[in-house]
């Protein structure tokens, strides 16, 4: 072994040393040491691991494979094997992840494996060719795993929300500025031409001042008939680590109703579908006013949903943001579960609102996507559309999401969903759950000192209490 590998072996040895240290407290080491922006040099492949291996996983391998100068080397996740034919999805967990990926790689190269684990904090001790991960594990494990990996000097994709709660959308935030890697949210349509083109025209002033916006998903609970809690216990399969699964969350016996995929319908777990679409579908009204934190925030349930402890059929509420220099103050709506916003009097009336889609009130008229944040921007009334110019972009054009994580881990420009940006949208987001979580509750936001003012029953949502063993700290 000669000096320079001796070296790395020596500096590989003293994080695995401390990595187990994570919760109490971390060292950040030399970026040229493991990890950091520009650790992976632009000839060489990124070697990604995957963390979490449900139907999520499905399309951040599909975007991987895109690329020859990356590879997936490792997969972790608590489940080995899913059959998942009650909710008429494809199998999930390890084993066919694995099995998967190995094809893949193995049709150039032959005999190509994969190293697979339980419990991805082992992976990432033994695994020491590991340069980035993919984080689409449920909602609640995003923040601690994102923290881990960083904290072990890993460039970090996570899927959207970027966090389960407010306290750990900021921890997330100021983490990965402390060690300046390359970071992603998974709101994929951030990438999109159309996304970037209604926040160009948002910009350009075309419809006046904006002083209203809405977004709506008609995105609705996935257990229809649910009330609470499943009342019995059911056997854990055999394969699935249920008490990691649950990780930093309260613990409860398994049922089949929280995993796979439903987990979403409960607070424990997810967010509902105000977590689910918000990082998506009120992204451009963040992006193209560069919003931070609205001063107040009301959200209501719409259904009986029978119980506090899971998530409501459909969500109506609104965001308040405070006038900032040019831009006058601004209410956004949010609707879900086959709501829709009352339709303007500027759209014509053969133009039906879709199911999905954003809108935003000007003084001179009004921007409609109709068919989800990735739909291409319409301005009303027609004789204004028919008077713009369109302004040249402004906006980089993307060259897809994963890509330009994978470039900046090569030591090029920062993803623009990066996690400073990621965690204001997602905070902006669970400050919405938080008010439906409290019953439809009025939040007015200290976010200076992360406070619901009047509200200390907020605290424990703003913050949630973890298990020992999964501190964040």
């Amino acid at each position: 072994m000669d000096k320079e590998e001796k070296q790395t072996t020596t500096t590989r040895r003293k994080f695995i040393k401390t990595a187990s240290a994570v919760s109490a407290g971390f060292m950040i080491l030399p970026r040229c040491t493991i990890g950091g922006k520009g650790f992976v040099p632009p000839s060489d492949k990124v070697n990604i691991a995957l963390i979490g291996a449900g139907d999520i996983s499905m399309h951040h391998l599909n975007e991987v494979f895109k690329y020859d100068d990356v590879q997936i080397i490792s997969v972790a996740d608590p489940v080995n094997y899913s059959d998942n034919k009650r909710l008429n999805k494809k199998d999930s967990g390890r084993e066919p992840r694995k099995k998967l990926i190995e094809e893949h790689y193995a049709q150039k190269t032959p005999n190509y494996t994969i190293t697979e684990y339980e419990d991805f904090r082992v992976m990432l001790e033994k695994n020491k060719a590991i340069d980035a991960v993919i984080c689409c594990t449920p909602d609640h494990t995003h923040a601690y795993v994102s923290l881990f990996s960083m904290r072990a000097g890993k460039h970090v994709y996570c899927q959207k929300p970027l966090t389960h709660n407010i306290w750990e959308a900021r921890k997330v935030r100021e983490v990965a500025k402390e060690t300046g890697l390359a970071t992603q949210m998974g709101n994929q349509l951030h990438a999109l031409d159309s996304i970037r083109q209604t926040v160009e025209y948002l910009r350009s002033g075309v419809i006046g001042k904006v002083h209203e916006a809405y977004s709506w998903v008609g995105a609705t609970r996935y257990l229809k008939g649910l009330t609470g809690y499943p009342p019995q216990e059911m056997k854990v399969p055999r394969g699935f680590n249920w008490d990691l699964w649950v990780g930093p969350a309260a613990f409860r016996p398994y049922n089949n109703a929280y995993a796979p995929f439903t987990w979403r319908d409960f607070w424990v777990f997810g967010n509902g579908a105000l977590g689910d679409f918000g990082c998506h579908d009120m992204d451009a009204a963040t992006w193209a006013f560069d919003l931070e934190a609205p001063e107040s925030v009301q959200v209501f349930p719409a259904g009986n949903r029978g119980s506090n402890e899971i998530t409501p059929y459909g969500e109506i509420g609104h965001f308040y943001f405070a006038e900032r220099g040019d831009q006058p103050p601004l209410k956004l709506t949010w609707l879900s579960g086959g709501l829709l916003p009352e339709h303007p009097a500027v759209l014509p009336r053969n133009v039906r609102l879709k199911s999905r889609g954003a809108m935003f009130i000007g003084e001179k008229g009004i921007i409609l996507t109709n068919g989800g944040a990735s739909g291409s921007p319409e301005i009303y009334p027609e004789s204004l559309r028919e008077s713009f110019t369109p302004p040249p972009p402004s906006l980089p054009r993307s060259k897809g999401h994963h890509r330009e994580w994978i470039d900046a881990i090569k030591g090029g420009p920062e993803p623009l969903s990066n996690f400073e940006y990621a965690s204001r949208l997602t905070e902006i987001t669970l400050l919405g759950v938080l008010s439906l979580r409290m019953g439809g509750e009025r939040i007015y936001w200290d976010s200076k000192n992360m406070k619901a003012v009047g509200l200390p029953d907020a605290d424990q949502i703003i913050r949630e209490p973890v298990r020992q063993g999964w501190e964040m700290s």
